[in-house]
C-alpha cells in the first residue's frame, strides 16, 4: 500500500470542521432557525481552549455543551468560537478552537460530525488558557454538560434519546425557567 502523501483525512476533517464553522457563524448571525440545537463535544484540555479553572476542575478531559435554549454572545472566527453559557446560575465564557471539538451534532435532524482529536499533538509551547469566572446574574436554566467521566453516548443512543425526548415533550408542559434537566435521564441503561 503507498503512503498517502496529500492526507485526504485531513483534508476531509477540515472540510466538515468548515461545516461546523459555517452553521455556527448563520446562527451567530440570524439566531438557531426552528427546532435547530447543537450538542457540541470537545477537549477542555486542548491548545487554545479557554474555560474557567471551575469548569476545567469539573471537566479535566472533555465536556459536552448545548446551544439550545440560552446562550449568549456568540461570535465565531476562522480558528474557534466563543460563547457565553450558564453553569449552575453562574455565566462563564468559553473559547473553543475548532481543532478541539470532537462532536458536532444537531438531534433536530440527526445530523453529527465526528473529528478525530488527539490532545498528544498540542502545539509545543502551548499553554492552556483560563478564564475567571464572571460573578453571578439572574438564574438562567442551561441543559447540563457532560463530563469525560461520563461514557460518551453512541450516535445511535443519542438519536433514540432524541426521539424519545420529542415524543415526552409531545404530551407535557415545556420545562420550567431554571429547571436543569440530567442528561442521564436520556441514556439508555
Amino acid at each position: 500500500m503507498t503512503d498517502d502523501q496529500i492526507r485526504y483525512d485531513i483534508l476531509a476533517q477540515e472540510a466538515l470542521r468548515g461545516v461546523m464553522r459555517k452553521v455556527l457563524a448563520e446562527v451567530a448571525r440570524a439566531g438557531l432557525p426552528g427546532n435547530h440545537h447543537f450538542f457540541i463535544t470537545f477537549l477542555t484540555g486542548a491548545p487554545g481552549v479557554r474555560i474557567s479553572t471551575r469548569l476545567r476542575e469539573r471537566y479535566p478531559e472533555q465536556m459536552t455543551i448545548v446551544l439550545q435554549y440560552q446562550y449568549w454572545d456568540l461570535k465565531v472566527t476562522e480558528t474557534g468560537f466563543e460563547v457565553t453559557l450558564s453553569f449552575s446560575d453562574v455565566p462563564e465564557k468559553l473559547e473553543i478552537p475548532f481543532s478541539a471539538v470532537r462532536g458536532f451534532y444537531d438531534p433536530s435532524v440527526n445530523f453529527e460530525l465526528e473529528f478525530d482529536v488527539k490532545p498528544d499533538e498540542a502545539a509545543p509551547g502551548a499553554e492552556i488558557a483560563t478564564l475567571p469566572a464572571a460573578a453571578p446574574p439572574a438564574p438562567v436554566a442551561v441543559k447540563p454538560v457532560e463530563s469525560a467521566d461520563e461514557p460518551r453516548k453512541k450516535p445511535a443512543a443519542r438519536k433514540d434519546a432524541a426521539k424519545a425526548d420529542a415524543k415526552s415533550d409531545a404530551g407535557t408542559e415545556p420545562a420550567k425557567s431554571g429547571e436543569v434537566v440530567s442528561l442521564d435521564s436520556f441514556r439508555k441503561r
